[in-house]
């Protein structure tokens, strides 16, 4: 669309690293602001120096969705089209082209291909659609922390797969804010069950299973829960904490669960797939496996794990098969998961092995 205008807005806080690189990606972009929420390196007089508009604000308490509504609202009317990015993100040249091109009069919001993160050789692992783009005035940001953007009028989405944004984290920053923040989100609306989800998640994280389990379980109850992904991720992550506290039949029920949940999802078949695994039960493994790979699509959201979709699930059903006498299939499977991940010196000898 002709004389539309875009403006990419961000938040940042000791970024220097990721500046030059950033600015760069965003530079097709009519206007780029960023609101700098209490810097002490040098990201400042960076973002300056390329000719971002910076402004600078500090938040005690600090909560994500404070500072993005605080961002968005330096954006001028004259920009239509609001994008939404972080400073370890980058686009894929070409951007623009793609927004103005999905972009009309009706719509609201773009969702687009988001990276989350790569494997050694450069390939995406974990990707699903994200929808930070969107049209000036239709939405305001909520949550304290895992943030989403609410619509304020009707709105209209329209998805552009081939737009991309690829995702390259700082993996030594802290996320110690993230637990008590999403304390504070569920505190603030017990009902929301996208935070109660990720605060059952984080306690997973910190090893506070019995927590995890309780969180995870009050997710399932309520009665906005209703997306089989994230409920089936809710039970995969229930079973994890049983298993962690040595429970491991209630973690095969809850696996169990979380397969009947969303039977398109490889993930609860290779969770309760290895479980067998490490009992030795290599047949109810191997037939667990065998399910998983007949799922041959990738869905589009972020439940997705990298484990389903890398050599992982090849080289444990290489290992079940050849302990059950398959060989030819075992060689088959070890050669597979060797395509995915060639550098690896295991897997080599493991078809050294089995070759033999």
């Amino acid at each position: 669309m002709e004389n539309v205008k875009v403006c990419v807005y961000a938040i940042s806080k000791n970024e220097e690293q990721f500046v030059k690189r950033w600015v760069e990606s965003m530079g097709e972009a009519d206007k780029i602001i960023v609101l700098d929420t209490g810097s002490t390196d040098n990201t400042v007089n960076l973002l300056k120096e390329m000719g971002v508009t910076v402004y600078e604000e500090t938040f005690n308490p600090f909560r994500f969705d404070t500072a993005r509504n605080a961002s968005l609202d330096l954006i001028p009317q004259e920009y239509e089209i609001c994008i939404c990015t972080d400073l370890d993100e980058v686009f894929e040249a070409g951007w623009k082209e793609k927004v103005l091109k999905a972009w009309g009069s009706d719509v609201t919001r773009l969702r687009y291909t988001y990276n989350w993160s790569f494997d050694e050789y450069g390939k995406p692992a974990t990707s699903f659609l994200a929808n930070k783009i969107h049209r000036n005035g239709y939405y305001k940001w909520s949550h304290p922390v895992h943030e989403v953007l609410m619509p304020l009028k009707e709105e209209k989405e329209v998805v552009v797969k081939d737009l991309v944004i690829n995702h390259y984290p700082d993996a030594t920053k802290s996320r110690g804010s993230y637990l008590p923040l999403l304390e504070l989100s569920v505190k603030e609306d017990p009902l929301d069950d996208r935070n109660m989800h990720y605060l059952g998640r984080e306690y997973m994280y910190y090893r506070k299973w019995d927590e995890a389990i309780l969180t995870l379980k009050k997710h399932l109850s309520l009665k906005k829960a209703t997306w089989k992904d994230e409920r089936a991720a809710s039970m995969r992550f229930i079973a994890r904490c049983y298993k962690e506290k040595g429970e491991r039949e209630e973690a095969k029920k809850w696996y169990q669960e979380a397969i009947y949940e969303a039977p398109y999802l490889r993930e609860g078949y290779i969770e309760l797939a290895y479980i067998y695994y490490e009992d030795e039960n290599f047949l109810v493994a191997y037939d667990y496996l065998r399910k998983a790979l007949e799922i041959k699509n990738k869905s589009d959201s972020y439940i997705n794990e990298e484990f389903a979709w890398n050599s992982f699930i090849y080289d444990l059903i290489s290992i079940c098969a050849y302990h059950l006498g398959y060989h030819e299939e075992s060689i088959a499977y070890v050669k597979k998961a060797l395509e995915i991940d060639p550098n690896n010196l295991r897997l080599q000898l493991n078809l050294e092995l089995m070759e033999k």
